[in-house]
């Protein structure tokens, strides 16, 4: 490498060290065009982080008829037992690996298929299913109509 070309590397390191320790300008946003919740700011059901399924709702009243969008975080070795929705949900895993199964044997070291992060799940009403997150934590979203009832069925001896 040639002098000048050290010299402007440093030049250049030096000068991507010296933006990244100056603030950022804040910059107004229109709320008219968007609005937005930071991670630290979601309204989360149990704010102590205790519950060992956790849910924000980000969108809507899953109580109520119409859309909602529910972020559902998972503690490890945590799991649904198996239930049914009347409607149709649609989910994405977000964080960690999400673990899911179908139908009432409820047996999570035999019985469960892994959707890792970026994975796409349907839900199908009326369906039975039941989830969980095993070695790590898992934040799935969750998109559905509601109202989002969720029907315990008996689990299979």
């Amino acid at each position: 490498m040639t002098s000048h070309c050290k010299h402007l590397a440093a030049a250049l390191a030096f000068g991507a060290v010296a933006l990244a320790l100056v603030p950022a300008r804040a910059v107004e946003l229109d709320p008219k065009a968007l609005i937005f919740v930071a991670p630290d700011k979601l309204k989360w059901r149990d704010p102590t982080g205790n519950a060992p399924i956790n849910s924000a709702v980000l969108h809507g009243d899953p109580t109520k008829p119409g859309l909602y969008i529910v972020l559902n975080r998972f503690k490890p070795g945590n799991f649904s037992k198996p239930h049914f929705h009347p409607n149709d949900r649609f989910i994405t895993v977000v964080k960690g690996t999400w673990w899911v199964a179908t139908g009432n044997k409820y047996d999570p070291e035999t019985q469960m298929v892994p959707m890792p992060t970026g994975s796409f799940v349907t839900h199908f009403g009326k369906e039975v299913h039941w989830d969980g997150a095993k070695d790590e934590e898992a934040w799935v979203l969750i998109v559905g109509e509601g109202p989002a009832t969720n029907t315990p069925v008996e689990i299979a001896k």
